[in-house]
């Protein structure tokens, strides 16, 4: 993710964008999705702006790009901010704590009786 000056024509961050996206395929990545969040209130001042331009980047691949990209931000003017989050961790384990709780659910759900079930009980009793 990265915020950019909002002063900027969005010529350039359109510009910014496609080289971040090139950048990504040449060194051998994927991008999974390009979020364009828009102009938004920075939540402090940031070179006496308070507003900014967000854009989120999912890339998926090796280290190189990621590396490349952060190269590049650091000299380019219209970046204000940017920061790259690793979240390959994070989405394993919630994907089994999903899983885990899932079966454990399925598992409850096949020890209760279903309403037929205890329909039927009922009907047995009554008579």
């Amino acid at each position: 993710m990265y915020i950019a000056d909002p002063d900027a024509e969005g010529e350039k961050i359109t510009q910014m964008n496609e080289s971040v996206e090139k950048l990504v395929t040449t060194e051998g990545g994927t991008i999974v999705r390009i979020d364009d969040i828009g102009r938004r209130r920075l939540a402090y001042p940031i070179n006496k702006k308070r507003e900014g331009y967000y854009i989120l980047f999912e890339i998926e691949g090796s280290g190189q790009e990621i590396a490349e990209i952060e190269r590049r931000m650091r000299v380019n003017d219209i970046v204000m901010r940017y920061i790259t989050v690793r979240v390959d961790e994070d989405r394993k384990s919630a994907d089994k704590k999903r899983n885990k709780r899932d079966a454990k659910a399925a598992k409850k759900a096949s020890f209760r009786k279903t309403s037929e079930q205890q329909e039927e009980e009922t009907a047995d009793d009554a008579q």
